[in-house]
């Protein structure tokens, strides 16, 4: 079982994502696991395939440690596989789904919330649940339904969904549009799963908005973490990988479906993503064509 994680600037995020695959192998023990990052910490993709071919592994089931599909792991992961497979011509590899919209997740997600809101004061508070933002619009509106399904057989006034980066709205945007609906009370969960220099602008942001906004409480829920749900989550997507039929959403995915504003992107190639430590990373940041990172 090969873990992919995206990585971070700040290596915090990348020992928690360390974490979290040391909890894999603590509730698997029967299991040969491995951990390794598309770019930015390491180690590489490339480095934990060899070490797990080098431990005696013929097969490879590699598993997006991402929230939603995106870009990702649509894109970048898929055809970093393929480049494995040729670097490996003895191996056989095996591509798991995202994490994806899952009620273990929306658990976790109110146990961060009732940390910081009492149950009485649930029925006054707004819940601003804050994702990464991306140029995929299937990611963005999971996001949505994510923040929706939140919302339901729950006592919260209100949810709603905001996007750090790349699209609209912002977390400001999205507080103050909690409160002109005329909540006093809003908590602010950051939907991800470790922390970085994303998940902490949300939380700056949050606080700026605080400060402005004395009439409105604003409390921060934190995020995620590496916590046994999600460990055995990863292990769910793993067997399926190995056992079952894979099926990516591909009812709304830009790469085979003209949404406006996005018709450019129809079968459109994969590009592997190179990590900055590896051979063949020819352009300065570690980010392919069509990529656009803040």
């Amino acid at each position: 079982m090969l873990v992919v994680g995206h990585g971070s600037r700040d290596p915090r995020g990348a020992e928690e994502f360390h974490r979290l695959v040391g909890l894999v192998k603590e509730r698997n023990p029967q299991m040969s696991i491995g951990g390794g990052f598309i770019e930015l910490s390491r180690p590489p993709i490339s480095e934990s395939v060899t070490e797990l071919a080098a431990e005696g592994a013929r097969r490879i089931a590699a598993v997006p440690l991402m929230l939603l599909a995106a870009g990702h792991s649509k894109d970048d992961i898929p055809a970093t596989l393929v480049r494995e497979q040729q670097s490996h011509p003895g191996l056989g590899f095996q591509y798991g789904r995202a994490l994806g919209v899952r009620p273990e997740l929306l658990e976790l997600m109110e146990r961060r919330v009732s940390e910081v809101v009492a149950g009485e004061e649930k029925e006054d508070t707004a819940v601003l649940v804050v994702g990464r933002g991306s140029s995929d619009p299937d990611a963005n509106s999971d996001l949505a339904k994510i923040s929706r399904l939140f919302y339901e057989g729950r006592p919260y006034r209100d949810v709603e969904p905001a996007y750090i980066s790349m699209t609209p709205p912002g977390v400001t945007e999205a507080l103050e549009r909690c409160r002109r609906l005329g909540a006093e009370k809003i908590v602010v969960f950051s939907y991800f799963l470790f922390t970085g220099v994303l998940e902490e602008r949300i939380r700056e942001q949050s606080e700026a908005f605080a400060g402005d906004h004395p009439e409105v409480e604003v409390r921060y829920a934190g995020y995620f973490g590496a916590e046994p749900e999600i460990a055995d989550l990863l292990v769910e997507r793993y067997r399926e990988a190995v056992a079952g039929d894979i099926r990516m959403n591909c009812d709304v995915c830009v790469h085979r479906v003209a949404l406006p504003g996005f018709e450019t992107q129809v079968g459109k190639p994969a590009t592997p993503h190179y990590h900055p430590d590896e051979p063949g990373h020819e352009h300065e940041h570690g980010h392919g064509p069509g990529h656009h990172h803040h």
